[in-house]
């Protein structure tokens, strides 16, 4: 009998019934069913196509995943107390040597050889070189032992919607493997911890990230490395299908920074922006919601060479809108230091392009 007017296999319940003869029989039921298993099977074929895809990324990409001990010293009112922070990292090759990369905030605190590396088939060791970027909360580690490498993607044409897998250490439970799509992109001004994070322009993702899953990678189904694992939004510590991911094309470029000077060198225009510029105001002024309001120009700084004044929006740089002053402050930051960015701006309402040679900040 069909429930509240419908019927088990579709279309008309009468269409369930021998004519004139009531119910249908066992062997009509069982010959429906068997249809509808059929229909079924050729679409988990599909699925399950997806399914095998995941498998095979997940197996490719995890030797290059490396779960990270770090052994830190919490000081309370005059005592120390010792503790072990779990994380991850991905091995990529940059200068030619092979580097971990991973969260700074996974290793802050601990010396090289109180970090313990260790890789999905057992094989421990500690770094040789270690450098980090609080800026950013970018880190890369030297190591010396064999490690498969991950293939480096581009980011800039990752998209909302796209399928992700991260792998990484939750809860200490190394080289586990979560899958979601990418979210959004683009979140910034985000409050991630005590240690403020300055330059932010963060991926998120539904895939399943916790405590532990820190520096882990974010890999698109090309088997690519797009993104570092980073933080969590949660009010009770565990994944809520909110997590954030440092694009690679960020993270590569503090990383050769950290391995070649040392340190991230930080681009610099001379700019006070005005926080308090919203899109509605800036889609009065200027019939967009996009823009970065100057408050103030430093003499003699890059943007004061570039005659950029007070009351300017910024709504180019190098050839990309800029969406926010955040999204200004990190662009500038992460350019390349002493190269020619073109600019546009408004002025009284007439649009105008100038140029500026990026410095290091002072």
């Amino acid at each position: 009998m069909a429930v509240g007017g419908g019927s088990l296999f579709g279309g008309n319940p009468s269409d369930n019934l021998a004519t004139g003869a009531g119910a249908p029989t066992t062997e009509a039921v069982d010959s429906q069913r068997e249809a509808v298993y059929e229909e079924l099977a050729e679409e988990f074929a599909l699925v399950d196509r997806l399914g095998n895809l995941v498998k095979r990324v997940a197996a490719l990409v995890k030797p290059s995943v490396i779960h990270i001990e770090a052994r830190k010293l919490e000081r309370s009112r005059g005592r120390s107390e010792a503790f072990d922070e779990a994380g991850a990292g991905v091995a990529i090759r940059l200068a030619g040597q092979t580097w971990i990369l991973t969260n700074r905030h996974v290793i802050a605190g601990a010396e090289p050889a109180e970090i313990s590396i260790q890789t999905s088939d057992g094989r421990k060791c500690n770094p040789l070189q270690v450098f980090a970027d609080p800026s950013t909360d970018v880190a890369v580690m030297r190591v010396d032992i064999p490690i498969a490498v991950a293939k480096i993607g581009d980011s800039s044409s990752a998209e909302i919607g796209d399928f992700v897998i991260a792998i990484g250490s939750p809860f200490g439970l190394s080289h586990s493997v979560t899958f979601g799509i990418l979210s959004a992109r683009g979140r910034r001004d985000l409050s991630l911890g005590s240690e403020r994070i300055d330059l932010q322009d963060f991926f998120q993702t539904d895939a399943a990230i916790n405590p532990g899953n820190s520096g882990g990678p974010l890999i698109n189904l090309r088997g690519e490395l797009i993104a570092i694992n980073t933080a969590i939004a949660s009010s009770g510590g565990g994944s809520e299908g909110i997590g954030f991911a440092i694009p690679i094309d960020m993270a590569v470029r503090v990383a050769e920074e950290l391995i070649c000077h040392g340190k991230l060198r930080r681009g610099y225009l001379g700019v006070t922006l005005d926080p308090e510029f919203s899109p509605a105001e800036a889609m009065r002024l200027l019939g967009s919601p996009n823009g970065a309001l100057v408050k103030d120009v430093r003499a003699g700084s890059p943007a004061d060479l570039a005659h950029i004044r007070r009351g300017d929006v910024i709504i180019e740089f190098d050839g990309e809108p800029v969406e926010s002053d955040d999204h200004l402050v990190t662009r500038v930051g992460l350019a390349p230091i002493d190269r020619e960015v073109p600019l546009v701006i408004s002025r009284n309402g007439q649009k105008y392009r100038t140029a500026l040679v990026v410095t290091p900040m002072p």
